[in-house]
């Protein structure tokens, strides 16, 4: 009889994409005995310690009555938190260096696309015009970053790094150098009043539910544009549409919204003032992920010792 497993894997993820994620962890963690929860016994959900997940069923969660902590395969954690309201189990987020790394590429070149007029010229290629529209310096422009955490400090330090002007603004107050750190309502508005580009990777809870609605685009500079790289509900979708159409925003790059994916009839599609993105700008690296929990579960088994686990209070 095999070993009873001390590790469940539980996602809602395809067959194909939970057994890539099994046999990376398998790998990393050859110590340890993990096996999905679609194949394990029921017999042995008892004997299961800690839960690897990817926005798992709560009601599969709720069939591992002994697990001490569980890991999520994701940076983001607002459906967990969301769906699992009353568990008192530690979870822990995963904090990748390489999805960092893949969030700032994407914030780069997305500020690049903006700052370099390129919808502009996109407009004018349909249209068959020949039009060299002004040139304006890095030095001239003014990125502010919504949410400093480890996403958003590397986006904002990368951006930075090409002669932007950066404000950055966050819960609590930050400490980055060369970015200006702000906080609360009066600091939310000098940053909007302030940016050519807001680019937004806040987390979503209920405090940035809409945070981004009809009053802050009215507050932000005439002409600005914005980057939505966070969760959809923080931007309150008719208000943006609303601004773009009037003309206060001249443009919006969106990665993600209220629904995903984006229904074929959604107006947003054929927006001339939206340019929509599949949800790619920080996609998770199954190797490097694998490495980051293998390394938490190995610190936890050799001295206890867990990574800061979410705060269901805040929502991260």
């Amino acid at each position: 009889m095999s070993a009873t497993p001390k590790i469940a894997l539980v996602t809602r993820l395809s067959d194909d994409a939970e057994t890539n994620w099994l046999n990376l962890l398998r790998a990393a963690l050859p110590a340890e005995h993990i096996e999905s929860l679609r194949r394990m016994r029921p017999e042995d959900h008892a004997g299961v310690e800690i839960a690897i997940v990817a926005n798992p069923d709560p009601t599969d969660l709720r069939k591992l009555p002994n697990i001490l902590w569980v890991h999520s395969l994701w940076a983001g954690v607002e459906r967990l938190v969301a769906e699992l309201p009353d568990f008192n189990r530690p979870v822990v987020r995963l904090i990748d260096p390489q999805l960092s790394r893949n969030m700032s590429e994407a914030a780069l070149a997305w500020t690049y696309y903006l700052f370099r007029d390129m919808p502009a010229y996109a407009r004018q290629q349909r249209a068959r015009e020949w039009c060299q529209q002004p040139y304006r310096s890095a030095a001239s422009v003014t990125v502010g970053v919504l949410g400093l955490g480890e996403l958003g400090a590397a986006s904002a330090e990368r951006i930075r790094a090409q002669d932007f002007n950066v404000l950055g603004w966050s819960r609590s107050q930050k400490d980055l150098p060369g970015i200006i750190s702000l906080s609360g309502k009066d600091g939310l508005a000098e940053l909007l009043s302030h940016s050519d580009i807001v680019l937004c990777l806040l987390p979503l809870t209920e405090a940035t539910r809409g945070l981004l609605d009809e009053r802050a685009f009215a507050a932000m500079k005439p002409g600005a544009a914005l980057i939505n790289f966070a969760r959809g509900p923080i931007v309150a979708t008719d208000a943006l549409v609303s601004s773009l159409d009037a003309g206060r925003l001249s443009h919006a790059v969106l990665d993600v919204f209220d629904q995903e994916p984006l229904p074929p009839e959604s107006g947003l599609w054929s927006h001339p003032g939206i340019t929509v993105l599949p949800h790619i700008s920080a996609p998770t690296d199954p190797r490097t992920g694998a490495q980051v929990v293998a390394a938490n579960i190995r610190a936890f088994r050799e001295n206890g010792r867990l990574p800061e686990s979410v705060d269901f209070a805040t929502g991260y």
